[in-house]
């Protein structure tokens, strides 16, 4: 996604004014705003599909899809720039995510029914893929109980692939600021996964 900050000045201006509409609940604005940042959002799902390997997820197409509808449901976007957007969208992407997981999960177990193997304790030392996604998500809603920007720096960084200098403008601090952000969640995170 290195593309994102390149725009015409038309463009630029258009996003801005379907931004401040669709702040507004204007439900027409954000179906726009997503149509002309499509191929940055789709850029960002298939980034969050691919990285996730082994777990039978959804496509491309349909990530992006659930996350307008996600974003029509909510009714207002309060956002700023595109940036923002885009942001907010890696964060909407990413409860897409753990709620599809946490689903197949459920379905894959046969829903409340308890079904035990002969053999668990073969399986007990195995993360799948999903189960790093859960765990992922639990560790950044602990975090956003002590530190909201960190999460923010860690969704912007790998949800919506925004680099350093990026996010520092999205969130009104400086490049050095972000870069100790991300290793200081960087150290909480395995403090947290050991």
């Amino acid at each position: 996604m290195g593309n994102i900050g390149v725009m015409t000045a038309d463009e630029s201006g258009s996003v801005t004014g379907m931004l401040e509409a669709a702040g507004q609940g204007d439900k027409a604005a954000i179906g726009q705003l997503y149509g002309m940042l499509y191929p940055e959002l789709r850029s960002l799902a298939h980034q969050r599909v691919r990285s996730l390997n082994n777990v039978q997820m959804l496509d491309t197409t349909s990530l992006v899809h659930e996350s307008y509808l996600r974003l029509v449901k909510a009714g207002r976007v309060n956002v700023e720039n595109r940036k923002h957007f885009l942001a907010y969208a890696a964060h909407v992407m990413r409860s897409v995510v753990v709620d599809f997981v946490r689903h197949s999960r459920t379905a894959r177990a046969g829903g409340a029914e308890l079904h035990v193997t002969l053999n668990s304790e073969v399986l007990d030392g195995v993360a799948s893929p999903a189960d790093e996604i859960l765990r992922m998500h639990e560790f950044l809603e602990e975090l956003a109980q002590v530190d909201q920007r960190l999460v923010s720096v860690i969704e912007m960084r790998y949800f919506a692939a925004l680099d350093n200098d990026q996010i520092a403008e999205v969130l009104g601090v400086t490049d050095r600021t972000v870069r100790r952000d991300l290793e200081k969640a960087r150290l909480l995170l395995l403090d947290a996964l050991l």
